[in-house]
């Protein structure tokens, strides 16, 4: 077992800014998406900051930043700065999702309006 998921990510899906580590585990996508599924939300942030610190970059694929970024939203609903965040990967990856994150950006607002 890989002991964070940044490592797991890092060995099934690889790293732009570090090599990566060599590994005896079975990779598997299924695995990794249970680990993520289950994982507490401070650990999906450090695995999308540290693999994919300026949104734009990393080789996570899209279908990972947005489970992991819905993940965390179900879990910490009431954070205006984690909602913008959310809304920046998917305004990236759209038109599909442009959306939902203009909705997570009204959300944001409204949170901070008070």
């Amino acid at each position: 077992m890989h002991s964070t998921l940044t490592e797991h990510a890092r060995c099934l899906f690889g790293d732009e800014y570090r090599a990566v580590p060599e590994c005896a585990l079975e990779h598997r996508k299924h695995y990794f998406a249970e680990e993520l599924t289950f994982a507490d939300p401070d650990a999906i942030l450090a695995m999308l900051h540290e693999l994919c610190p300026h949104v734009v970059d990393g080789l996570l694929p899209v279908w990972v930043r947005n489970l992991a970024y819905r993940l965390v939203l179900l879990q910490r609903p009431d954070e205006p700065a984690l909602l913008r965040e959310a809304a920046e990967n998917l305004w990236l990856h759209g038109p599909d999702w442009d959306h939902i994150a203009a909705d997570l950006q009204r959300r944001a607002q409204a949170m901070e309006a008070g």
